[in-house]
């Protein structure tokens, strides 16, 4: 069987060594002119490994006419067009679970930094404010109301945790989830009106694009905070910078943004704030488990004809 892979943009060394042990690979991200290169050589390929931020769109695909298999490393696939790799054949794969653990830990520091203030603290130390005064009061975090948007793998794990600082959590989805033990939210707007904290796990695409508008922000209110680990698209970002900066919400932990890694100049300027760079998942331990996993994907395409995680 043909196991040329291209890989289209850069990955973790360890798995750049793993896959060019293995499989007969070729760097795309290496070519001076990828599109030359795939109109020569595009017909050679059976697999592409990716990762979530590049992903692979159906020009791409259609320019790999062998291609049979996609391997993401990463659980986010709105970057993949799915609904093409199915018309043509293409079967897909990303690397979920495996991150939970370390996205909801994340998530759990953004809700306690995003009230407790601790970057802002820092930064009032470093710049020897504290011999002028005491730093602001902050928001208490333990027996707060958590509402989640999104209850799938992460959304659980971090209600896991919150249920450690005796949260009170809600959450809304698409339809009830399976066996949640917690108050089931139809509405998003009604949700984000009861929550103290409202935390973003949805998955991103075209279906949840700006789902968290100004009008969900109005319904969070002043005392509300907002974070955000999913991705970027799913917040109005100009419309978050806007009840940052009027005192619309109270604060708001970011780990994601529309047009990575460029965060809006404005929101470097203010102080109730915490901008982290899309590092959720940004551990030793759960980059090699995605790592292995991606391997594994295609390995048990090619050796067995099925994925371990199937996208499509």
């Amino acid at each position: 069987m043909n196991k040329t892979i291209l890989q289209h943009g850069r990955l973790l060394p360890s798995l750049e060594a793993a896959l060019a042990g293995e499989f007969d690979i070729h760097p795309l991200w290496a070519e001076s002119d990828p599109q030359a290169f795939l109109a020569r050589h595009g017909g050679r390929f059976a697999g592409l490994v990716t990762s979530a931020q590049v992903g692979a769109d159906a020009a791409l695909m259609r320019a790999l006419p062998s291609l049979k298999v996609i391997s993401s490393f990463g659980v986010g696939f709105d970057k993949i067009d799915v609904d093409a790799a199915r018309s043509l054949g293409i079967r897909v794969s990303n690397t979920p679970d495996v991150l939970n653990d370390c996205v909801a830990d994340l998530t759990l520091g953004l809700i306690i930094d995003a009230a407790r203030g601790l970057s802002a603290a820092d930064r009032f130390v470093r710049r020897g404010e504290w011999q002028q005064g005491r730093f602001r009061l902050a928001t208490r975090v333990t027996g707060k109301r958590l509402g989640i948007v999104g209850l799938g793998r992460i959304g659980r794990a971090v209600a896991k945790r919150a249920a450690g600082f005796d949260m009170e959590i809600r959450y809304t989805n698409s339809r009830p989830a399976e066996n949640a033990p917690h108050e089931f939210m139809p509405a998003l707007r009604d949700l984000a009106a009861w929550a103290d904290f409202l935390v973003v796990t949805v998955a991103g695409g075209a279906g949840t694009h700006k789902l968290i508008s100004a009008d969900i922000l109005s319904a969070l209110g002043s005392k509300g905070f907002l974070i955000n680990v999913s991705r970027g698209t799913v917040v109005d970002e100009e419309a978050l910078v806007r009840a940052l900066a009027t005192g619309g919400i109270a604060g708001a932990g970011l780990d994601v943004f529309v047009d990575e890694p460029n965060v809006p100049p404005a929101l470097l300027e203010l102080d109730n704030v915490v901008l982290l760079p899309h590092i959720a998942s940004g551990t030793h331990e759960t980059r090699q488990a995605m790592a292995d996993l991606v391997l594994q994907n295609l390995r048990g395409y090619f050796n067995e004809g099925a994925l371990v995680t199937p996208v499509a």
